[in-house]
């Protein structure tokens, strides 16, 4: 943080985000909460929030502070707290305080608020606005969690396409104050359908006599108010937009969608991926405020299935017992071709997985995916089992046979891996399951099978056993 600060009258300059931490810690175990206030009045809200959040434990002390800000600012501030933080602040103030906050919030964060919070609060909190914010309030809700409606905003610019400029501009400068934004402007037929968009730039520089019809762009992109978040976010990355109209099934225009929002639904499709690949089921809690009992409920399933699916590998190596008691230095490779075999496979299919996600390569690839992670799958494999039978007879000083078997077993394990491995999650994608199960975990335990029964299919065969 590089701006100029005021605190207590006094100027901080370009002080770090940890000094300012450390003062205001000071102020607050000092119970100096009108100075802690005021330095924090002189940040920017988000900014306040998580010093909040990391500083105060005590909802008492947070209602202290959050009642000595700025009034306006306060409300700016509850917008990026935590739902924690903000039910206990909704709880504990007064009913006209918590009727300026909500009327404060913006509308998309107004939502977010209400589906965070219990049902008896929502119910408290409806009754504070008026009859038809209250009726946009309970539409909002109805709409499915991860869709486009839960994450759009009524805080848009439309405009009337018999509008002049002129009008317009001064329709503009009238509401825009209180408009999500005003960069991007959608304009609507008579019948309040979707008809166009144009930026602000074209509306200024364009005659001010012209009609709007004649300057807008047809061919809009859009989405519906039931498309789910994650197709919304990958139109944002496509197109570049900083803003995305949302219509109904009518393609009557019914909200907006801003890149600040789009941002965190990408945070939380992430972090979903990567719980899915580390084999944890997905939870909505911050890590550091996850009970031990939520964390280790959300990785026991996955572990159980994974467990159990190694029992098959265990009724194997039973299986094949006479071959070990045969040649017994066969064992001592085991765990080698098996911990090649799951980094082969989770090598393949993160980078599928990956390029799934992001739309580099799509269902219809199958074929140019199976045929990438074959030839790719041949290079590596041929390359790491001439090392290894190197290695085996001349380091480890073993029979030539042995380092045969081995070799060749772990030539056809990277073949089997690397190729299940990029070709699972496209089949996940195509049957409608994430292709992020299909990770590093489950791939493993599959592998891990199939150089088994191949390691003992080979030594058998090839040493006559």
């Amino acid at each position: 943080m590089k701006d100029k600060k005021r605190y207590g009258g006094d100027l901080i300059v370009e002080m770090q985000f940890e000094e300012i931490k450390d003062i205001l810690q000071e102020l607050i175990e000092s119970k100096n909460f009108f100075k802690a206030a005021q330095a924090l009045s002189e940040l920017a809200a988000v900014e306040v929030a998580e010093l909040l959040e990391e500083l105060v434990d005590n909802p008492a002390e947070i209602l202290i502070i959050f009642r000595l800000l700025p009034k306006d600012f306060s409300a700016e501030v509850f917008a990026f707290l935590d739902p924690e933080q903000q039910e206990s602040v909704a709880i504990a103030v007064s009913d006209a305080e918590l009727k300026h906050i909500i009327s404060e919030l913006a509308f998309d964060d107004k939502i977010d608020f209400f589906e965070e919070m219990p049902a008896n609060l929502v119910t408290k909190m409806l009754t504070l606005t008026n009859s038809q914010e209250r009726k946009l309030v309970n539409q909002f809700l109805n709409y499915p969690e991860s869709s486009a409606g839960s994450l759009m905003t009524i805080e848009f610019l439309e405009l009337s396409e018999d509008m002049t400029v002129k009008e317009a501009i001064s329709h503009i400068r009238n509401v825009g104050e209180d408009m999500e934004t005003i960069y991007t402007i959608f304009v609507k037929s008579k019948d309040r359908k979707l008809a166009g968009v144009l930026s602000l730039r074209e509306l200024v520089v364009a005659n001010e006599d012209k009609i709007i019809k004649d300057i807008y762009h047809d061919n809009v992109i859009y989405a519906y108010t039931t498309d789910d978040q994650e197709e919304v976010a990958e139109m944002f990355k496509r197109y570049d937009f900083i803003t995305l109209p949302v219509v109904d099934n009518e393609k009557r225009l019914v909200g907006i969608i801003t890149v600040d929002d789009i941002l965190d639904v990408v945070d939380v499709e992430n972090t979903e991926d990567f719980h899915k690949m580390a084999g944890i089921l997905p939870t909505d809690e911050e890590y550091g405020k996850t009970s031990i009992f939520l964390e280790a409920k959300s990785r026991f399933v996955w572990l159980l299935i994974l467990m159990l699916g190694a029992t098959f590998t265990g009724s194997i190596i039973q299986h094949y017992e006479d071959v070990l008691l045969a040649v017994v230095v066969l064992s001592s490779f085991i765990p080698m071709l098996m911990d090649t075999a799951g980094n082969a496979g989770a090598q393949s299919s993160t980078v599928v997985i990956r390029s799934l996600s992001l739309g580099t390569v799509d269902v219809k690839d199958f074929l140019i995916i199976v045929w990438k992670e074959f030839r790719v799958s041949l290079i590596v494999g041929v390359a790491l089992s001439v090392i290894n039978y190197l290695r085996i007879i001349w380091l480890l000083r073993m029979d030539a046979m042995v380092g045969l078997v081995v070799s060749l077993t772990l030539f056809l394990v990277i073949l089997m891996a690397k190729t299940l491995g990029g070709v699972l999650p496209v089949i996940a994608k195509v049957v409608g399951i994430d292709p992020a199960v299909m990770a590093s975990p489950l791939i493993t335990t599959i592998v891990d099978t199939l150089a088994l029964i191949a390691y003992f299919q080979i030594a058998t065969q090839l040493l006559n056993i």
